[in-house]
């Protein structure tokens, strides 16, 4: 191999390893990252001899439906996935088909990397939304139940974690036959399960947004995840 060659072999490997490495030291300030959202408390802690401020941020609390095969899932059957919630009901004639079909696009872009995303559309009109009801639905509209599940049903725990867990109502209620949720709002959950961004979505714009985020947010550094240098001379610190 003449010296050209061999220096162009090189920068063919080293160029690629630099760039990652820096953006692997510096992606957390480089990149702008979606905030969070619902500051719950604020702790004083010592750092380095001084006294700082850290943010707790609300943690969604796992929960148990029925998607559309009729299985019981939860948040914990997800680890390591980013999580897309919506409120919808099948025989919605308003926002809900717009919003699906959104995030119909964005499961086509997700369909080859289906262990980063997972959406979760809860319907609020269980009583009538079925598990068969909802993978007819599903059917219809060609929803992959592998990385997109329509969940269903106690009616009063579904509307307790809209109201207190992503918290898309404003109205009180208790879940009862006269009580009613429609929103038209995406969340957006970290591997965390923090929320990382709400979006209308009903605006087919917002959806290149969200898909952005998704981005940005696969790249966000653990927090207490050492540089790639120190994982690499010292494995035991991953």
């Amino acid at each position: 191999m003449t010296q050209k060659g061999l220096l162009g072999l090189v920068l063919a490997v080293l160029l690629p390893l630099v760039g990652y490495l820096i953006v692997d030291h510096y992606r957390e300030d480089a990149v702008p990252l979606p905030r969070h959202y619902i500051a719950e408390r604020v702790d004083t802690v010592m750092k380095d001899g001084k006294q700082t401020y850290d943010t707790v941020y609300h943690t969604v609390k796992d929960f148990t439906f029925t998607n559309q095969m009729g299985q019981q899932v939860s948040l914990h059957d997800l680890p390591n996935k980013m999580v897309l919630v919506n409120f919808f009901f099948t025989s919605c004639p308003s926002i809900c088909p717009k919003m699906m079909a959104n995030l119909e696009k964005l499961q086509k872009a997700y369909i080859k990397s289906d262990t980063l995303l997972q959406l979760l559309s809860l319907t609020v009109d269980p009583e009538r939304d079925s598990s068969e009801t909802l993978r007819q639905y599903g059917l219809k509209r060609n929803i992959n139940p592998d990385n997109w599940w329509l969940l269903t049903g106690s009616k009063k725990d579904i509307y307790d974690l809209a109201r207190h867990e992503f918290f898309v109502s404003v109205t009180e209620g208790d879940g009862g036959p006269d009580d009613f949720i429609h929103t038209e709002k995406l969340i957006l959950l970290d591997k965390d399960r923090q929320i990382r961004g709400y979006y209308d979505g009903t605006d087919s714009n917002v959806i290149r947004q969200v898909a952005n985020d998704i981005a940005v947010l696969h790249l966000e550094k653990a927090k207490h995840r050492p540089p790639f240098l120190q994982r690499i001379l010292n494995p035991g610190t991953e």
